[in-house]
């Protein structure tokens, strides 16, 4: 099951300074903190805070060439985790038909915050990692 998830924030983890992004369940009940690199992190902290760049950045580019070839991006999902690594899909609808592409998280949301859509994690994801929060 997928649970739709808010970005609750971006903190710096004390003990190893690399970027976590927080996300939140809808319901405040669950927090999942997702590390990321540097870059990542920066790209959604620009777009979290409405910063244009004088040139595309990567995400930027990734949703002009979605667009231009006439794809829709629906959602991203969350959905595992294995070996401490956190996996994303990205879910495009091509000329009505749905897929799924492979994704890291960080650049999976940083392209979910450009165009507006939602973000989502398997309940399992949430089940391994997740901790309870408000």
């Amino acid at each position: 099951m997928q649970i739709e998830m808010t970005i609750k924030g971006l903190m710096v983890d004390p003990i190893t300074n690399m970027p976590i992004i927080i996300l939140r369940d809808k319901e405040g009940q669950r927090v999942l903190p997702i590390w990321v690199g540097v870059f990542e992190a920066n790209a959604i902290a620009l777009q979290i805070e409405n910063v244009t760049t004088p040139r595309p950045m990567t995400h930027d580019l990734l949703k002009n060439v979605i667009a231009d070839l006439r794809a829709r991006i629906d959602k991203i999902v969350v959905s595992d985790l294995k070996e401490n690594t956190f996996f994303a899909l990205i879910y495009l609808s091509v000329n009505g038909e749905v897929m799924a592409v492979d994704a890291r998280p960080s650049d999976a949301i940083a392209l979910a915050l450009r165009i507006r859509v939602p973000i989502f994690a398997e309940s399992s994801v949430l089940d391994k990692a997740g901790v309870s929060g408000s």
